[in-house]
């Protein structure tokens, strides 16, 4: 049975429909995309064995070019194939960089769903290489801190990639500064940040400033331990975001971590084939 409750991808594809023109409602599907779970159409189960993490992918050849097919939603998946079929769930930011450079456009709850669409291979290059843009070292010495006075959709981004980064951080504290030298903007202090998670926590921030559609907008990364001497100054006048506490890792019967999914390792990304 079919549940007429609509996904958050269906919402910020009628944003983008009541207003075509709006950037920023553009940039906040695509953002939702990245940030959500699809399932991949296959043509046979993943491989495993000396061929895990390579997929099948069933490739449609439409008037529009060759396509893949994603849903949101298994019950959505099985609706448009009839059945059980095999599929890989995975997040749409693995799904853009699978796509990236095949000349592969993606077709989204096609036939299924308010959100049905089809996007061109153009679209998924973007979205790939928006995804892997990083963030550029500096340095620089501050000289005071202030209240924020960052756009009101910048600080909801923020809001809402922190919510997923559980575990990552315990806070961080989003202040106005000035540096030495006369530059001033914002900086987002990240407390506690776990082993190896900087990257992460950076590309987080990174992508909330790109997708929130502020222009030429910039935004300073830093990672700072509890208890050190500046933090009194940035509490005082920052904006305070508190991230969740980790989830536990699903576990096997036999009580050992269960194996990740196709495209959950970093380590060890799919392939098509």
């Amino acid at each position: 049975m079919i549940s007429d409750t609509p996904t958050l991808l269906d919402a910020a594809h009628a944003a983008v429909s009541a207003d075509p023109e709006n950037e920023a409602a553009r940039l906040r599907f695509y953002e939702r995309l990245a940030d959500g779970e699809l399932l991949l159409l296959l043509s046979r189960e993943a491989r495993s064995g000396d061929e895990a993490g390579i997929l099948d992918p069933r490739i449609f050849d439409l008037e529009e070019g060759p396509v893949v097919l994603v849903f949101d939603r298994e019950d959505r998946l099985a609706d448009f194939a009839g059945g059980v079929v095999p599929y890989a769930a995975l997040p749409g930011r693995v799904v853009a960089g699978l796509l990236r450079g095949q000349g592969i456009g993606l077709g989204v709850n096609l036939g299924v769903a308010p959100s049905s669409m089809l996007l061109p291979p153009e679209a998924m290059d973007w979205l790939a290489e928006t995804l892997d843009g990083g963030p550029e070292e500096a340095e620089a010495v501050p000289e005071s801190f202030v209240a924020p006075s960052a756009p009101e959709a910048l600080v909801a981004a923020l809001d809402a990639k922190l919510a997923k980064a559980g575990g990552l951080a315990e806070a961080a504290l989003l202040v106005g500064v000035r540096y030495r030298g006369g530059r001033a903007g914002h900086m987002l202090a990240f407390l506690g940040a776990a082993e190896g998670a900087e990257p992460a926590l950076a590309r987080a921030a990174r992508e909330a400033l790109v997708f929130s559609g502020i222009e030429a907008g910039e935004m300073d990364v830093v990672f700072l331990n509890p208890g050190e001497g500046v933090l009194p100054a940035l509490a005082r006048v920052a904006l305070r975001f508190d991230l969740p506490l980790p989830e536990a890792p699903p576990r096997a019967a036999s009580g050992a971590p269960a194996p990740a999914a196709p495209g959950m390792d970093p380590a060890r990304p799919p392939k098509l084939r």
